[in-house]
């Protein structure tokens, strides 16, 4: 791909993975062609006018008919459901955003910042409320998780460039972390959920195996990195504990440095200088370093168990082909819906909706999953709804059944 031109990096960055699926069909604009790319563009781009221009430079030429396309899994007639689905949601206007909403949800997490700060300021830095303000920091950057992630999907904003001012401003601010990062990482994930060497959200870098196929091959290869038979055990000493506190903050730092990400750099260092301005005159420089990871480690078991219950449940496998709407609806499931699940999960556990809609303001979600419901009903694809409990629970029978895969081909084949 050429270099983009001057003032192109703010573009939806999921352009490029979109594009991956796009040439590899009828043609690089995508309203021209009779596939599921058109669902896949569609999916994450709400202001299609302004991300063709950029489009236009890159294209090469158009396929020709006989040529094959990659959509050999593909149903025609769900594909053409969706996007009916599709256009009655836009005419519910389901993808106008309700602004208040999004305020009072940034209030909230400046409150709970607030509220810690002031613990330790009133009671003083005992244990009972650091532990207090450690819990109570931990939501907000739960919380703020949850928030920057519907700015990164612009799905709040009409204009991207708003979207995008106000991610950076939350995740690299209020987080401590890279907008560019979550960019890249995130987007990969939503166009090829639970996909091995296309879903970066699977790459377990050896320490779990995943799915079906997955345990089976390393059974088969006899790779050992780790006893696999009992990783339901040992993902509660090395998955939710050290994922944000260790691997992502090694990541971003990382990813920025590597490639010069100043922008997202100084963000980050803004929220460092606002914690430790903050708490190392209560603790001292080495306890509020100590301090801050406690937080993390906190943050990560909220992160963790909330995203994983969505989709490690689900399949995980090599590229299957499908269609759109059958790819997110084998990846995703959802858990009941409730005031407090909602809040707990940023809304994420209508995961489906989120998958299909990427865009689609949050608070709407729900408003759509009653066609969603429909549409897998006539076509006999499952919807998986599950309460809040099983979902999390689903994810340790997942890797012990995962596991003893992998032992029973590792001893056997």
């Amino acid at each position: 791909m050429t270099r983009e031109p001057p003032g192109c990096r703010r573009v939806n960055s999921l352009m490029l993975y979109t594009l991956r699926s796009i040439t590899s069909h009828r043609s690089l604009y995508p309203e021209r062609c009779a596939t599921s790319s058109q669902d896949v563009f569609h999916a994450f781009h709400p202001n299609l006018k302004f991300v063709r221009k950029f489009l236009k430079p890159l294209l090469i030429g158009e396929l020709a008919p006989e040529e094959p396309s990659q959509d050999r899994g593909k149903n025609s007639q769900i594909t053409e459901d969706f996007r009916v689905l599709r256009k009655t949601a836009e005419e519910m206007n389901l993808f106008k955003t309700n602004h208040m909403f999004f305020f009072l949800h940034l209030a909230h997490i400046v409150a709970l910042e607030s509220i810690g700060w002031f613990t330790i300021f009133y009671f003083g830095n005992g244990w009972i409320p650091t532990l207090i303000t450690a819990f109570v920091l931990a939501t907000s950057q739960a919380q703020a998780g949850w928030l920057q992630h519907d700015y990164g999907h612009l799905s709040v904003y009409r204009k991207p460039m708003w979207n995008h001012i106000a991610h950076k401003f939350v995740i690299g601010h209020l987080k401590g972390a890279s907008a560019n990062w979550w960019n890249h990482r995130h987007f990969q994930h939503h166009a090829k959920p639970n996909v091995f060497q296309k879903d970066p959200d699977v790459n377990m870098l050896h320490t779990f195996v995943l799915g079906r196929w997955q345990p089976i091959e390393y059974g088969k290869k006899k790779l050992k990195y780790l006893p696999y038979n009992h990783q339901h055990e040992y993902f509660f000493l090395i998955g939710p504990p050290l994922l944000i506190p260790v691997y992502f903050q090694y990541q971003i730092f990382m990813t920025m440095i590597s490639r010069k990400d100043w922008v997202d750099l100084v963000w980050a260092i803004s929220y460092y200088t606002r914690f430790f301005v903050t708490y190392i005159p209560f603790y001292g420089i080495l306890g509020a370093l100590l301090f801050l990871n406690f937080v993390r480690f906190l943050e990560s078991h909220w992160f963790v168990w909330v995203t994983q219950m969505n989709h490690i449940v689900m399949e995980i496998d090599q590229e299957p082909y499908r269609d759109w709407f059958s790819s997110q609806l084998s990846a995703t499931c959802n858990v009941e819906q409730s005031f407090f699940n909602d809040w707990f999960s940023g809304h994420l556990n209508f995961q489906i909706e989120h998958h299909l809609f990427p865009t689609m303001p949050r608070h709407n979600l729900h408003k759509v999953a009653p066609l969603v419901k429909s549409l897998c009903a006539k076509h006999g694809i499952d919807y998986q709804e599950k309460p809040l409990l099983r979902a999390l629970l689903d994810i340790i029978r997942s890797l012990k059944k995962s596991g003893e895969l992998w032992l029973d081909a590792y001893l056997h084949k």
